[in-house]
């Protein structure tokens, strides 16, 4: 998902704290803190899930056809398990929404110390930088092997007359880069004609702490009024490109909202508001957690029917609104669980946390690689998908750390020189 990170940056540095001294952080910004760790793990599973689907194409797909589905499909696998189906359908529906949700919660602190057009900068050196490099030079490296798979000749020199002749330069898991920064060009616009803006956000959440249900209806009700009418109109695994940009027109107009939600709940400060750690919304935890599982529900039948061909009058409406309901309701379900749970400093989760941006821009290329080697060994589908969660949360890992040595990786990717006093 800025000067911090939710699984890329956020919009503050409150969020990079952990990496000076868990003490030094509140509860909240420690339950956030994890979440954000747990997110990126998330991220990584789902991806590192995707050659195991019982639901994946019979075989390789061509890399030169149109519609180029081996960009949703990169490694397909013999074995598989309907179980990792599960699994990815469950984290498919929220995962996204939350992350543009948090990379808007810190935001208003950011905006607030820098001023719109150093913000505006920084959200480019953070955002964009890392987008036009990983695109230009990391996603050839990442799809080779997926050309590999059905090239008739298998040489770099072939695989890049190939890639050079695609009618798009495709970006991977990176377009949420791109996205985001939309986002926050979105706000700055915002925030420039429109007098007052911090203080009409604010009034939107102002008693979200208090009663979080009725934020949560408020925003279910905004995003189904911006997605079921798109949801008709293109399929969620419709994509519109435009070069290296890339973005699902379904789900653009939701994610901004998100994001804006998030942006909402900052500008009354968040420790004092929705995600605070004695509010509403943590000491219900348990009904949250229940309204989650009953929320997947609620999109999964109608949408197992409609995958049966299912002949019953506005089920895909009843499908598109139940999407929008379970991604609005598991988010702040595990927001509530970190608040009642994760309040302390996270060994594990918060080390991710501290790397979880240098995570997602390097993690799709441990995975299709490591996917790609594991081809034809007789491993069951789920010890497949947890080599390659492990091998890839290692070396990315490894080579965050690595980063994190650089002065460029430093500014570009930690953001530590922006921590100087936070203490």
């Amino acid at each position: 998902m800025h000067a911090a990170l939710p699984v890329v940056p956020l919009g503050g540095t409150r969020f990079l704290k952990l990496g000076l001294s868990g003490a030094h952080m509140s509860r909240t910004s420690l339950a956030l803190s994890n979440l954000r760790g747990f997110a990126i793990v998330m991220v990584v599973a789902f991806h590192s899930s995707i050659a195991y689907l019982a639901s994946q194409p019979a075989a390789p797909l061509a890399f030169d056809a149109p519609p180029y589905g081996w960009l949703a499909n990169p490694i397909i696998d013999s074995q598989r398990w309907f179980g990792l189906d599960l699994f990815c359908a469950f984290q498919y529906i929220y995962l996204m929404h939350l992350m543009f949700f948090l990379s808007g919660l810190f935001v208003y602190p950011s905006l607030a110390r820098k001023g719109m057009v150093r913000f505006l900068f920084d959200r480019f050196a953070r955002l964009g930088v890392p987008f036009l490099l990983g695109v230009f030079l990391l996603m050839p490296l990442v799809y080779y092997p997926v050309y590999r798979t059905t090239a008739v000749d298998p040489a770099w020199s072939a695989f890049w007359s190939h890639w050079r002749a695609l009618p798009f330069w495709p970006n991977g898991p990176l377009w949420f880069l791109s996205v985001l920064f939309g986002c926050n060009l979105i706000l700055i616009v915002l925030c420039a004609t429109i007098p007052r803006l911090r203080e009409r956000l604010a009034a939107l959440s102002a008693n979200a702490g208090a009663h979080p249900v009725r934020f949560l209806v408020g925003l279910v009700a905004i995003t189904a009024l911006a997605y079921v009418p798109l949801s008709m109109l293109y399929k969620p695994w419709d994509w519109v490109r435009f070069g290296p940009l890339a973005f699902q027109p379904s789900f653009v107009a939701p994610y901004v909202i998100f994001f804006l939600a998030g942006v909402s709940v900052s500008a009354n400060g968040f420790e004092r508001g929705l995600p605070e750690t004695d509010g509403a919304l943590m000491r219900s935890w348990s009904v949250w957690l229940l309204g989650a599982f009953v929320a997947f529900l609620a999109w999964i039948i109608p949408t197992a029917l409609i995958v049966k061909e299912a002949h019953v009058p506005g089920l895909q409406i009843i499908a598109n609104f139940g999407s929008i309901v379970a991604s609005a309701t598991i988010s702040f379900a595990l927001i509530a669980l970190f608040l009642r749970f994760a309040v302390t400093p996270s060994p594990i989760l918060g080390r991710i946390s501290v790397n979880a941006y240098t995570i997602y821009l390097i993690h799709y290329l441990f995975i299709i690689w490591l996917q790609y080697l594991l081809l034809g060994t007789a491993l069951f589908a789920l010890i497949k998908a947890v080599l390659v969660l492990a091998g890839t949360l290692l070396m990315s890992w490894i080579i965050a750390a690595l980063l994190g040595r650089l002065p460029i990786g430093v500014r570009l990717i930690q953001g530590k020189s922006e921590l100087a006093g936070l203490r």
